[in-house]
């Protein structure tokens, strides 16, 4: 095998490891819709619920064109004690729709879907779903992030293929790898998050974050391969790590321990919570 046709061959490999992570970190985040379906009369109705938006009052929608189905939502602001406020579900272009209250930025609402055809009343989700409200981010600050992060865990996974199969191009992909994360993870990254929720910054020293805190420590471990392999282009134990690091972070779930407002102190707080 030539060496061009092996590289296009680790190419296609990385690509594919890539999709199966991206595809592995969005559904087990914490923003991922709750998607499921319900027999009703006889049939098969399918449903998924947000978890995050961006919006003034976020939709609960049903696709259920029987007329004789109705449907309810009881909702109330997460982790508070307060009782549950129920809003009937109308019809909206075939569509079953309530809307729930809105909340600033990293504000959580919980909420449960009731709906019956007037024999038995069902409940759609196992467990309260939880929705965090957002700030809008612009499209010219959001693409750019998502661009050079897939760009990072791409070059990072050819980079590791490229040490183990001994290729001549480690310090290049590293090179590419490093700058797509400080660029995704530390510039634009903030600034996202800033949009969203307020804050530029919300891992340590400052918060409990742990998106912030991971990226940084990704990009301490490219940073110290970088120079390592400048020196010594064959090195090949800190571009290992490096991947290593950066493939472990990217398998814990996007905006786990994220920001969230505490409604009883109005300040938004981070870090896991039980």
């Amino acid at each position: 095998m030539t060496t061009k046709v092996k590289s296009i061959w680790l190419w296609i490999i990385s690509f594919i490891l890539f999709i199966a992570i991206a595809y592995f970190q969005r559904v087990t985040g914490p923003t991922y819709p709750v998607r499921g379906k319900v027999e009703i009369g006889g049939k098969n109705y399918k449903y998924h619920f947000l978890r995050t938006y961006d919006g003034d009052r976020a939709p609960v929608k049903l696709k259920m064109e029987d007329k004789g189905i109705i449907g309810i939502v009881k909702h109330r602001v997460f982790r508070s004690k307060e009782e549950w406020k129920v809003s009937k579900m109308n019809r909206e272009d075939g569509m079953l729709v309530a809307y729930l209250p809105h909340m600033p930025p990293a504000g959580k609402i919980e909420y449960n879907v009731y709906v019956t055809d007037g024999n038995k009343e069902i409940l759609l989700n196992r467990e309260p779903v939880v929705l965090r409200y957002k700030g809008h981010v612009p499209s010219y600050i959001l693409i750019p992030h998502v661009l050079f992060m897939i760009l990072a865990l791409l070059f990072a996974l050819r980079t590791g293929f490229e040490v183990i199969f001994k290729g001549n191009r480690t310090f290049k992909y590293t090179t590419v790898t490093l700058i797509s994360l400080f660029l995704g993870g530390l510039v634009l990254g903030p600034i996202v998050q800033n949009y969203a929720f307020g804050d530029y910054w919300t891992g340590w020293p400052f918060g409990g974050d742990w998106t912030d805190n991971k990226t940084a420590l990704a990009f301490i471990f490219w940073i110290i391969a970088w120079f390592v392999l400048r020196k010594n282009r064959e090195n090949k134990l800190w571009p290992i790590l490096a991947v290593i690091v950066l493939l472990s972070i990217y398998l814990i779930p996007h905006s786990l321990g994220g920001s969230e407002l505490d409604t009883k102190t109005g300040k938004v707080t981070t870090g896991l919570k039980k």
